[in-house]
């Protein structure tokens, strides 16, 4: 298998047929299934590794016009070899232009047959053809000024001209000149420097099955206010039965803690943990093998040096991510500073992971422990019983006076409350009773009273012996249930005289 990677390179895979399927020859004793070469399916791209968006608009029918409304902008999205030719091209034609103006403007006065004459003014001195007059409008237009051709005082129509050229020519050096310098400025250039991992990797980190990738930046100049988001492009039909062939899902990458605000000096490995909210929730190493699904990953920062904002752009698709990978740490501590080794900027490394989902390793556990579906019906139940109660009390309150009459004393939902509390208790009386009881009443001929009784007796031995158990200080604030009963304040001993009889 190596050899044939090596021949063929790893855009081609091994792929078994049998001689039944591909019509092939039958094979001998002791020989293995023929194997054929069968190049791969190229995977198509939303956004390439390198960040271009493979996005191609058409039949934009009378739309284009508004290419021409933001012309500046055009110009600025166009290719440098379009924008090298348009440079070019403008300053030309502008240049040969007023050169045909200023020569025109000399044909009429007729100075190109009387420029020679020693008593004659012309429009301009020294124009008698057409490559003069072009001299002229360069030295003029580039305010070089040799003193040799020169506009005299004769000529008011020369005047007009030379006002309309300087007036034009400052609007195309503005225009021409503010565009290149636009685009040799724009920050493209430095997110060639912003790195990111050739593969994204799953693994646990923390206990929490976790998605990661790393970003670096090979500069010193820092990135400031660099934020990172993460898209997930997957084709789904809605219930609906409408199908989104490019569905685009947030990945969360830090939001509410703040870790996508990014601090890049040194690489940092970005997390994307999967949990029940996450669009990874169904995901396992088997079911990756059929998904198709891309990652998109958006760097964005203000460049330092210059103050512009710059964006850097990955993708990963579903052959690019690793399950049961880690990366290579790359920082290591020297004399005095600490040391980023770019090497191993892609490196990962196996590590045991489940290759279960995180849905499938929740209903694993959730098996595994039977107790705690009862445990949780238990408690629904209580919490529906109280409500019921209170929605009683509630009900009672708003009937009208001659119906709670009619219903018996006002505090008939009360009444309630205290037998199904009662009720309640003797639900879960096993429950809650010490591990001594329980014991006996697991015992056959232990009956419910004896039960009673007993628990009666344990549960009232303390409270008799509690005062005698007190420190001595405490002992003589006590001094007694009498004496416990005379400092109560009032209230309190009428109520506790209620409560008793």
């Amino acid at each position: 298998m190596s050899a044939i990677r090596r021949k063929f390179g790893d855009d081609y895979q091994v792929v078994t047929t049998s001689s039944s399927s591909s019509g092939l020859q039958p094979q001998g004793p002791g020989q293995g299934p023929q194997q054929q070469l069968v190049p791969k399916k190229k995977r198509q791209r939303f956004v390439d590794k390198n960040g271009r968006c493979n996005v191609q608009h058409g039949n934009l029918g009378s739309e284009t016009s508004r290419y021409l409304s933001d012309l500046f902008t055009t110009l600025v999205d166009l290719k440098w070899r379009w924008n090298l030719f348009i440079f070019i091209l403008t300053y030309t034609v502008a240049w040969l232009f007023m050169a045909s103006m200023w020569w025109v403007i000399a044909y009429t006065r007729g100075d190109l047959n009387k420029a020679h004459v020693g008593n004659y003014t012309p429009c301009v001195a020294n124009v008698y053809n057409f490559p003069s007059a072009f001299l002229f409008f360069i030295e003029t237009e580039a305010t070089i000024g040799y003193g040799y051709r020169y506009i005299t005082d004769k000529c008011p129509e020369g005047i007009i001209l030379f006002l309309f050229q300087s007036i034009l020519g400052s609007i195309v050096d503005a225009f021409l000149i503010g565009c290149m310098f636009i685009k040799m400025s724009q920050p493209k250039k430095r997110a060639e420097t912003l790195m990111f991992s050739e593969h994204a990797v799953i693994s646990m980190r923390d206990g929490k099955l976790t998605l990661m990738f790393r970003v670096g930046n090979l500069r010193n100049s820092h990135m400031v206010s660099a934020q990172i988001r993460c898209k997930l492009l997957k084709s789904r039909q809605t219930p609906e039965g409408e199908f989104l062939p490019l569905d685009q899902l947030e990945l969360d990458v830090g939001f509410s803690t703040g870790a996508d605000q990014l601090f890049l000096v040194s690489p940092l490995t970005i997390c994307h943990v999967i949990d029940a909210k996450s669009p990874f929730y169904d995901l396992s190493q088997r079911s990756m093998q059929t998904e198709q699904f891309e990652i998109v990953v958006i760097l964005e920062g203000i460049v330092e040096t210059t103050g512009m904002t710059c964006q850097a752009r990955t993708s990963y698709t579903e052959d690019e991510v690793l399950w049961g990978h880690r990366f290579f740490p790359v920082i290591s501590l020297e004399e005095g500073f600490f040391k980023v080794d770019y090497s191993q900027f892609h490196a990962t490394f196996e590590v045991p992971t489940p290759p279960y989902s995180v849905k499938e390793q929740e209903e694993m556990l959730l098996m595994s422990s039977p107790l705690i579906a009862p445990a949780i019906t238990n408690s629904k139940e209580r919490h529906n019983s109280v409500e019921c109660l209170d929605g009683l009390e509630d009900i009672s309150t708003k009937l009208p006076s001659k119906l709670q009459k009619i219903t018996g004393r006002e505090d008939f939902p009360k009444k309630l409350l205290r037998m199904s509390s009662t009720t309640s208790e003797k639900a879960y009386s096993l429950g809650d009773l010490p591990m001594k009881l329980q014991r006996i009443s697991s015992v056959p001929g232990n009956s419910e009273e004896k039960l009673v009784s007993k628990t009666t007796k344990m549960l009232s031995d303390p409270m008799s012996q509690s005062v005698a158990d007190l420190p001595p200080k405490l002992q003589k604030i006590a001094g007694g249930p009498a004496r416990m009963e005379g400092n109560l304040p009032a209230k309190l001993r009428k109520m506790n005289s209620d409560r008793f009889t």
